[in-house]
Parts: structure tokens; C-alpha cells; sequence
């Protein structure tokens, strides 16, 4: 089994994932997703939104495409999620900080 993070800023080198085990050495702390309203009410209904959408992929188990900031694409279903991060089970099991996501899509959504 192969387990790989994406960090905001780290992309792959030579189409190998960036990843260091705990032993090798220690990540910074993980950067936050912030949300782009203003208020603490919107806040709170857009982090809900977001909660009801991934709980919703998770249980339907829908292929998702997750694009990254740097326009790496990945692809997969999204095993579970917490404030900071997604894990996406696809070739790879892949842990991804939110703050390192552009967007992401159904796969067949957008063309495919």
C-alpha cells in the first residue's frame, strides 16, 4: 500500500509524488483553508455547504477530480476529509491540504 500527501507549494518531481515519511523529517505546521466570506455567518454556511458536499461524494463514493494550484490533476474518490485536508483513494491513497485544491469535479462532469 502507498500513501502520498500533497503540501500547498510541493508538486511532483518527474512525475513522482512528493512525499517524506515522519522519520526522514517533520512537516511544518499544515497551512489553513480559508474561506472567502467575510462575516461569521457566512462562514459558518459555506462551511457547512462544503461539510454536506463531501459527506455526500464520500457516501455515493463518486470519482472525483481534484485540481490542484499548480494544475496537477488527481483523481479518485474522496475517502474522508477533516478541517485541513481530503484523503483520495485512486492508483494512490493520497492525503491533500485543502489550501493546496484550485477545485475539483465529478469525473464525466466538464467534458469527460
Amino acid at each position: 500500500m502507498s500513501i502520498h500527501a500533497i503540501l500547498p507549494g510541493m508538486g511532483r518531481a518527474n512525475g513522482v509524488p512528493s512525499v517524506r515519511s515522519q522519520a526522514n523529517k517533520r512537516w511544518p505546521a499544515p497551512l489553513p483553508f480559508h474561506l472567502t466570506s467575510h462575516t461569521a455567518e457566512e462562514d459558518s454556511s459555506q462551511r457547512q455547504a462544503e461539510l454536506f458536499y463531501l459527506q455526500k461524494q464520500i457516501q455515493s463514493q463518486t470519482p472525483m477530480v481534484v485540481v490542484l494550484e499548480d494544475g496537477e490533476q488527481v483523481e479518485g474518490c474522496i475517502e474522508w476529509y477533516d478541517r485541513n485536508s481530503l484523503k483520495v483513494r485512486g492508483r494512490v491513497k493520497t492525503l491533500i491540504y485543502k489550501s493546496a485544491i484550485k477545485y475539483m469535479y465529478k469525473v464525466g462532469d466538464a467534458g469527460r
